[in-house]
């Protein structure tokens, strides 16, 4: 059944109750989500699979409280956020939510090393330099660490990102196609690390994507369609070994 908790233990770190995302244009209502129910627990990695227009991203950032729902109740770490103030939302994002996005958002004036410590640094953690570079590391640009973006491959971009989003160590960690920029093995190697922090840390991952192929390494499959959760199934994850793309 849409919507229905899986078999991960804890109580859902993320849950969504008659989630709608309506937009009026030129006279008439789209309906970017539409009455979605979702639970996600501590330690599960889920990918979000949809095509174009699907309402993959509206969903990611209604979760992560960038936009706000028409409609239906959101509830974080047992906190229902729905009418939470402009305050108590960035205090949400801060300290609970990291982000992975399309675009990459880096700080022109900032060395990637310096962009990733920015991300632990206003997430609040006192060992902000030291973590900043153990991910970097971990990405494969512990040797680019004083280089500017304008200096890195997009790929390159791409992983100084998802570097920052970790090293902040918040529980919740959602991901905008997160591969997409990156070639075939770069990107098998964030996806190791993205299900690693799973397992090492009980961090919930969301990944957006279009690409079936991903989806076959997440702990449970989320499809959209015309802004509706049409399956919501278990995944056995396959070893990262056997993707293709």
């Amino acid at each position: 059944m849409a919507g229905e908790p899986n078999a991960a233990g804890g109580e859902p770190l993320i849950a969504l109750r008659g989630v709608s995302r309506h937009y009026e244009i030129g006279g008439g209502t789209v309906k970017a989500l539409d009455q979605v129910d979702l639970e996600v627990r501590p330690g599960e990695f889920v990918v979000i699979l949809g095509a174009s227009g699907s309402g993959k991203t509206t969903l990611l950032n209604v979760i992560g409280a960038l936009d706000l729902p028409t409609a239906g109740t959101i509830r974080i770490g047992g906190r229902d956020v729905t009418g939470a103030t402009r305050r108590e939302l960035f205090a949400l994002r801060r300290h609970e939510i990291g982000f992975i996005f399309q675009s990459f958002n880096l700080f022109p004036g900032l060395t990637a090393l310096e962009n990733v410590e920015f991300g632990a640094d206003v997430a609040g953690r006192a060992d902000a330099r030291d973590a900043a570079g153990e991910v970097l590391a971990q990405v494969g640009l512990g040797e680019r660490g004083d280089h500017f973006p304008h200096e890195l491959s997009g790929g390159e971009q791409q992983r100084v990102a998802i570097a920052r989003a970790l090293a902040a160590g918040n529980p919740i960690v959602l991901a905008d196609e997160p591969t997409g920029e990156l070639d075939f093995e770069t990107g098998v190697q964030i996806l190791e690390l993205l299900h690693g922090v799973t397992h090492t840390s009980g961090t919930a991952v969301l990944v957006v994507t279009h690409n079936r192929e991903i989806a076959r390494v997440a702990d449970r499959v989320v499809e959209l369609s015309s802004g509706t959760v049409v399956s919501d199934r278990a995944n056995e994850p396959a070893a990262l070994a056997d993707l293709r793309w």
